[in-house]
């Protein structure tokens, strides 16, 4: 577990690569092999948009990613944050503590406070506004997105004291995690369902993304289900019953196009009202 820690304490760059282009050429192709819903769409075509917020999401991670070390380096030399804090325990205790406290912070609260905080909603629109939501969806996050998660993860730092290590251990585990649960693949229900217990599985993210209340907002998770199940926001759907997008931004056309997405949250949008289905 030691040797774990230490190999991403400093991960080489093409090695996070390597998570990223692997994974999401993997997904890709499994999508094909077992699809969940047959879309009618170029997949090249649409994952143009895709592609260029996850162009935008990495070169903004990477010009703050000093932040994140410089502020891990302080909680260790400072004995600061809950890692620190804990009884001294093993080390495989320690780590599963820390990518578990990361992907609350990291990951679930943010996700919580951008749908009940309108400015930060009108943010996370785009990535709600694609109407077929597959491995490349996973990283559709607006430039402001990746600034307001990015300052959340910094702040989980602080609070867990978690070390570089752990850091980007979580944002490996988060970023495979990710396309996972937006592939198009169809598991076994079943399969979907014990994995949910744990895990974040793909039907369960999905209902996250049918385009209307209250299944938008709920199943937050990212890597972890736990945090939604302890904290009430866990909610199911037959995935059969599932449509993507969201009902004030209907126009699939628009949702597209990468100009119109950038200026998406700063268009006028009225908060729709909950349909019970």
């Amino acid at each position: 577990m030691e040797e774990l820690l230490n190999y991403f304490k400093s991960i080489p760059s093409s090695h996070r690569s390597i998570f990223l282009v692997g994974g999401l050429t993997f997904f890709w192709l499994l999508e094909s092999a077992v699809p969940l819903f047959k879309f009618k769409y170029r997949k090249w075509k649409h994952a143009i948009p895709n592609l260029f917020f996850t162009v935008t999401t990495i070169v903004i991670n990477f010009a703050l990613a000093f932040l994140l070390l410089k502020s891990a380096d302080w909680v260790m030399a400072n004995n600061f944050g809950i890692l620190n804090w804990l009884p001294q325990t093993s080390l495989a205790v320690y780590i599963v503590s820390g990518v578990l406290l990361m992907d609350f912070f990291g990951a679930y609260l943010p996700h919580f406070v951008e749908h009940k905080v309108k400015p930060l909603w009108m943010v996370h629109l785009v990535h709600h506004t694609d109407h077929h939501v597959d491995t490349t969806t996973a990283n559709r996050h607006h430039p402001l997105e990746s600034v307001i998660r990015f300052v959340f993860t910094l702040f989980g730092v602080f609070v867990i004291g978690a070390p570089m290590g752990i850091v980007m251990l979580y944002q490996s585990l988060s970023l495979v995690a990710t396309q996972f649960t937006h592939a198009n693949i169809k598991l076994p229900k079943k399969v979907d369902a014990v994995l949910s217990y744990v895990l974040v599985s793909p039907d369960m993210h999905k209902i996250h993304h049918h385009y209307v209340l209250p299944y938008t907002d709920s199943n937050y998770g990212n890597i972890f289900s736990i945090w939604d199940r302890l904290l009430g926001t866990y909610m199911y759907l037959d995935r059969e019953k599932l449509v993507f997008g969201v009902d004030v931004f209907p126009d699939e056309i628009e949702n597209g196009q990468i100009d119109n997405l950038l200026k998406q949250p700063f268009q006028k949008y009225k908060r729709p009202t909950i349909i019970n289905q």
